[in-house]
């Protein structure tokens, strides 16, 4: 073995220590792959010290700039197998290429399974067939389709593995998943995307209801093609101040011209939050009580400017009711490392919905901080509301998604 090899191992091997003592590796089966599957041949333009750390490759970018295609950072890989759950002698389809995760999906399904990596990008499919063919795995089938679509050629899969972000899930994935079968998928709902492992539950006659059995906060590249749902943005502040709505959201109230200029009404919370800790739990908890909550987003000139004053830099949780808007704000803690939530409102209701903000705030910091995510129950759009579980209901382009908190 030459010194050159001895490094790459090394760095391998090192990466794969680090995701295990971080929690993101846990079973030996995937902790194998990883020490096997050599990733800088999947992205052999970049040094390979930038191969074996943790971070994502962006590989294309469009023409306005914006990534479309990357190699996935390696923590969250690793935690989206743990979720996929794959054993050998499964058949899986992977939803949106690159190489890598398909070379890791072959290492767990061995030679009895098999995996099928699909992507509409012409561009990244032959990528991915060149450098899984160099890498030793030319038994991934490669095909260039729209994922919204699926792969019925080799369906039914055992696991189906998105690897795009998605506003919803798609009907062919659930129609090519086997009986009992399981399905990861980053879902973007209401501004934020979670990797979320659902299992199929399909009694006779029925298109199968999907239930989560993990979910975990992520990012990727958006989803191109037929399922692509590109969020809406309505401003408030030309050019300064906007409100991010998914696709099935409708704006009712109308927001006067210079609503954010009129006095705010300030409430404070008394509940601190770590600078490093996640919203995210809460911002879907704010979701699934106000039906105006969408997300505010802000320019460093109008946060500079103190014409907003989010609790994050960007923007973050905010409603809109009866002409009014009111969204979360923060205030130096006790110490330098926590910051107090509270809310800001303007319009003529501003303090009535500053102060429900920060009940529901107190709500979820005694309910449910420090507690696992909700389940998430998923049934084909148009299911009677008598067949839905109770709970906050979300819809996509086919489906409606349940939140269980409890």
């Amino acid at each position: 073995m030459s010194n050159d090899q001895r490094y790459v191992e090394s760095l391998r091997a090192a990466l794969t220590g680090s995701l295990a003592d971080q929690g993101a590796l846990s079973s030996e089966a995937v902790v194998a792959a990883f020490r096997t599957v050599p990733r800088h041949l999947f992205v052999p333009d970049a040094p390979v010290e930038v191969a074996y750390a943790d971070d994502v490759v962006l590989m294309k970018r469009d023409e306005a700039g914006v990534p479309i295609s990357s190699v996935s950072q390696p923590s969250l890989v690793a935690l989206m197998l743990e979720q996929t759950g794959v054993r050998r002698g499964h058949r899986v389809l992977e939803i949106g290429s690159g190489g890598y995760n398909a070379a890791l999906l072959s290492e767990l399904v061995g030679p009895e399974g098999e995996v099928t990596t699909i992507d509409i990008d012409p561009d990244v499919t032959e990528r991915a067939r060149a450098t899984l063919d160099a890498a030793g795995y030319e038994r991934v089938r490669v095909a260039r389709t729209d994922g919204q679509f699926g792969y019925p050629e080799s369906a039914p899969f055992d696991r189906i593995i998105v690897t795009v972000t998605a506003g919803d899930i798609a009907p062919a994935w659930v129609d090519q998943l086997a009986d009992g079968g399981r399905i990861v998928v980053p879902l973007r709902l209401r501004g934020q995307t979670r990797s979320i492992g659902f299992d199929l539950e399909r009694s006779p006659g029925s298109a199968g209801v999907l239930w989560s059995r993990s979910s975990v906060v992520c990012g990727f590249v958006s989803m191109q093609g037929a399922g692509a749902a590109h969020e809406r943005l309505v401003e408030i502040e030309p050019d300064k101040v906007a409100l991010q709505l998914d696709a099935d959201q409708v704006l009712e109230a109308v927001l006067l011209p210079g609503v954010l200029r009129e006095t705010p009404e300030v409430r404070w919370s008394r509940v601190l939050l770590g600078r490093e800790e996640s919203f995210c739990q809460l911002d879907l908890w704010l979701a699934s009580v106000f039906p105006g909550y969408c997300v505010l987003t802000a320019t460093r000139r109008a946060v500079k400017s103190r014409l907003v004053r989010p609790a994050l830099r960007w923007g973050g949780s905010a409603v809109v009711r009866d002409a009014t808007i009111g969204y979360l704000t923060s205030q130096p803690g006790p110490t330098k490392n926590a910051v107090e939530i509270g809310a800001r409102a303007h319009g003529p209701d501003a303090r009535r919905l500053a102060e429900e903000l920060v009940a529901q705030v107190l709500r979820w910091d005694e309910e449910r901080r420090g507690r696992p995510d909700p389940v998430f129950v998923v049934h084909p759009l148009g299911t009677p509301a008598t067949d839905l579980p109770a709970g906050p209901h979300f819809t996509t382009r086919s489906r409606v998604i349940t939140v269980l908190w409890d």
